[in-house]
């Protein structure tokens, strides 16, 4: 008898979040729409063609960040509600009309930004000295002049946003809402397939026969679709080429890049250093793999397999919660307790259900709780998971308390490193605790498959393809399905070489991420976890103390990256720390070879 997802509407609503925490009841959130519209009109009214002065600047970027914030909550509670069942009509309608009325906001207050664009430096440069909050805000605005097109233009291109941002939605769409994969049976026994089930349980089914077949129908289904999704994403890739050159960007990469105010040659050494050195490391690593499990050849469906499945422990909810205080005590009382409150007041959406947005992500609205949604399994290795998690609610939380909206993200660059030191402050902290060199071993497991693996690989391979990807499209050549399916082919063969038997089907992974409609994002998973590993490694060992660390979070997108890590003493500018934590991750793999090779 085959087990499938339950409904949303079927869950224990204690282990779901509390979207309360953002409006008491759905009343609320549409007068808090009504009234932020109104206010909108009022801001116009009083401001569109007034910028003359720098008090009169001041005074704008002021109630401007007060809309902003309240923005920021009314849209992620139409977003948030969407991601936990997208196959709700309410959810969908809620959302849908949600960007209708964000449609019309955006029209309207698109003259702040260009009427700022208009003004000359000198003013520009006076008003940053009113207020600390506008600052950075209006620095980043004489910078981004650079790149402006005319008022009218850029009101065209505000008007026009729903549907220039309409390919990631529509990838969602087709991937969580209308995919419906085929059951397959092994051994007389059916099982039931989907994305959230296949990514979170048959990937890392120990039964070979039962996880292999799970692929093959994962990917046959995805197969049927792949015309479609190259489509999608041709127009997506396309878009962002034109809107480079539009705006004088020298390549498509100079225009993505710009944000995160790093240049091409920080992101080229992420992919080019991690295929070349980390490469022969996992290597090793999947090979051991195969010996363990007894495997007649390593293939891709095998590289997601757990090192030791038997030792594997079962946490509940409950479990992981006290363990979570424990590990990240580490970072001190007060961040502590925004680990109490993620549990205490329901910031985490555990369970699987039909409808649910796969992996997980956290998101932190101005002025409120933070929401992070997982698809829990009840294993140990998620708590991995809601570490990650809970250090972008962490950071977010810092951030939001301690800088207005216009000043809180950093850098895509940086934005992993504080969910990835969490990461591994937890395993060192379970790898301490740990009565047996099994337990210690299993846990080093835990940090390659899941954290060095999911970024320095997973991820990391997004990036290669994508950068192929994106070379194309700057010599304006053309994609298909065909073509995308070959780049990441060639992608997993390169890194993997004979070590794993890569199938053509496995080109079709590209198709499983929505992170290629998110610009250059993939690669900074490993830039964040390079620092990220530095950063765990400091305060493990005391070199510095947790509030400097802390510090770093609260100042969020008031310095570069680059600066951020310096306030902890790392220099991203070399090839240095990179280097290291590779060399750390194939010790760790050492590690575990020489225990396997022991016992």
């Amino acid at each position: 008898m085959k087990k499938q997802l339950p409904k949303r509407h079927e869950l224990d609503v204690r282990h779901t979040w509390d979207m309360t925490n953002l409006f008491k009841q759905e009343s609320h959130y549409q007068e808090a729409f009504d009234q932020v519209e109104k206010d909108v009109d009022s801001f116009c009214l009083k401001f569109e063609n007034q910028l003359k002065s720098k008090a009169l600047i001041d005074e704008a970027l002021t109630m401007y960040q007060d809309i902003q914030a309240r923005l920021s909550r009314i849209g992620a509670y139409g977003s948030l509600q969407a991601s936990t069942d997208s196959i709700s009509e309410e959810n969908q309608m809620r959302q849908g009309k949600q960007m209708i009325r964000f449609q019309g906001i955006s029209k309207k207050l698109a003259f702040l930004t260009n009427e700022l664009k208009q003004i000359p430096d000198e003013l520009l440069q006076e008003a940053s000295t009113v207020s600390e909050s506008n600052r950075y805000f209006l620095l980043d605005i004489i910078e981004d002049k650079k790149h402006a097109l005319s008022p009218e233009v850029e009101k065209a291109l505000v008007a026009l946003s729903p549907v220039l941002n309409a390919s990631y939605i529509n990838y969602n769409r087709f991937k969580l809402a209308d995919m419906k994969f085929n059951d397959f049976v092994v051994g007389g026994i059916t099982y039931p397939n989907s994305f959230t089930r296949f990514e979170n349980e048959y990937e890392h089914e120990e039964n070979s026969t039962v996880r292999r077949t799970a692929y093959e129908t994962f990917y046959q289904k995805l197969s049927e679709y792949q015309h479609g999704f190259a489509s999608n994403y041709q127009a997506h890739v396309q878009k962002e080429k034109i809107m480079s050159e539009l705006r004088g960007y020298p390549s498509v990469f100079d225009f993505l890049l710009y944000d995160q105010k790093v240049t091409k040659d920080f992101m080229d050494r992420q992919i080019d250093l991690i295929m070349g050195k980390l490469a022969p490391a996992m290597r090793k690593y999947a090979l051991l793999l195969k010996k363990v499990h007894g495997l007649d050849k390593m293939t891709y469906a095998d590289l997601k397999i757990a090192f030791d499945p038997q030792f594997e422990p079962s946490v509940t909810i409950d479990e992981s919660k006290a363990l979570l205080i424990e590990g990240l005590s580490i970072l001190g009382s007060e961040y502590n307790h925004i680990v109490r409150r993620a549990f205490e007041e329901r910031w985490i959406d555990f369970p699987q259900n039909q409808g649910k947005s796969t992996g997980g992500f956290c998101s932190s609205p101005y002025g409120a709780s933070s929401y992070i949604l997982i698809n829990w399994n009840g294993h140990m290795d998620e708590v991995m998971v809601l570490a990650h998690e809970i250090g972008h609610a962490g950071h977010f939380q810092y951030a939001n308390s301690n800088q207005s909206i216009l000043n809180t993200r950093p850098s895509m660059y940086f934005v992993e490193a504080p969910s990835t030191t969490n990461e591994l402050l937890m395993a060192n902290h379970l790898i301490k605790k740990a009565k047996t060199d099994r337990e210690k071993t299993w846990i080093k497991s835990v940090m390659i498959s899941r954290t060095y693996y999911h970024n320095f690989v997973t991820h990391l391979l997004e990036a290669a393809f994508q950068r192929e990807v994106y070379q194309k499209v700057d010599q304006k050549q053309p994609l298909s399905a065909h073509i995308l399916k070959n780049i990441k082919l060639d992608v997993l063969r390169k890194f993997w070489g004979d070590a794993v038997e890569i199938p053509d089907w496995a080109g079709l992974t590209w198709m499983r991420q929505p992170h290629y409609f998110m610009g250059l994002y993939p690669y900074t998973y490993s830039a964040g976890l390079t620092l990220g590993t530095k950063v765990s490694r400091l305060i493990e060992n005391r070199v510095i103390e947790p509030q400097v660390w802390i510090q770093v979070l609260k100042a969020g997108g008031t310095k570069t990256p680059l600066e951020l890590a310096k306030m902890v003493g790392v220099d991203l500018t070399t090839d240095q720390t990179l280097t290291e934590v590779i060399d750390e991750i194939s010790r760790i793999i050492d590690d575990i070879i020489a225990y396997q090779l022991e016992s």
